[in-house]
């Protein structure tokens, strides 16, 4: 199944190099992101903690949002149009196989995204406080609960590829914002900060920031780690259930 795995995981990378169009959007918003708040924070020496977090809310909010969630929805979308699910049940491919193929392509584009924006961000006078090992498993978690997100949606309502970007936008946008993934939380009122609570991309982004801008460890962050490897798990049971229910339906179809 590791060599079924890879194979998909190779073939899904190999059709996104040669359209580049997606590939050049995952890096270009996310740096363009950054830079410009490079620009807002970076002439007062009293604003870099600011820089250091914002990073981390750049590469949560805007990269790895758009490409992990938005491109399995992407994904599963043209593969439905293709007729590809449908094919997949009578070769020998297992099922397994294309869900972690699937899942190990983004993580190998989030990987890219994040070198960029932490690299810009140390181009740019940021820093990374904390450790890289913690910093990772916020971003891995975070990198699969956006994965399971998307074989939920896009196994249960996502036909085609012009099915996406308008709910993406319309549901995902307000749930980076109130996460406090562009600016500071201190500027929401009251009852918006207690309904933010709820969005776990406001706990993959606090853990993150914890660790790039305060050095903050797991003793200070397990509230957000225990909740984040909470959401991380039901995602994926939901993504694998969704995906399960799908291949059903095609077996009928």
């Amino acid at each position: 199944m590791w060599e079924q795995t890879l194979a998909i995981a190779q073939r899904i990378l190999t059709e996104q190099w040669r359209q580049r169009r997606g590939l050049v959007f995952w890096a270009v918003f996310p740096a363009s992101m950054l830079l410009l708040f490079g620009l807002i924070y970076g002439h007062s020496s009293t604003m870099r903690a600011s820089l250091d977090a914002t990073a981390g809310g750049v590469l949560i909010g805007a990269a790895l949002f758009f490409s992990c969630l938005g491109g399995t929805l992407t994904i599963l979308a043209t593969e439905r149009e293709r007729g590809t699910l449908r094919r997949l049940l009578v070769s020998p491919l297992r099922p397994a196989a294309y869900f972690m193929g699937i899942a190990l392509a983004l993580a190998v584009v989030a990987f890219g995204q994040t070198v960029l924006v932490f690299g810009l961000s140390w181009l740019i006078g940021g820093s990374f406080r904390g450790s890289l090992w913690l910093g990772g498993l916020i971003i891995g978690m975070s990198v699969l609960s956006y994965v399971g997100l998307g074989f939920l949606f896009g196994c249960r309502y996502a036909r085609r590829v012009e099915d996406i970007n308008g709910p993406l936008s319309a549901f995902g946008v307000p749930l980076l914002v109130l996460a406090g993934s562009f600016f500071p939380l201190q500027l929401m009122p009251d009852f918006l900060l207690r309904l933010a609570q709820l969005d776990p991309i406001l706990h993959m982004n606090e853990a993150l920031k914890g660790v790039a801008a305060q050095g903050l460890g797991v003793q200070a962050l397990w509230p957000r780690l225990a909740f984040l490897a909470v959401f991380c798990a039901a995602s994926l049971g939901l993504g694998i259930w969704a995906y399960g229910r799908l291949l059903q339906a095609e077996r009928r179809g």
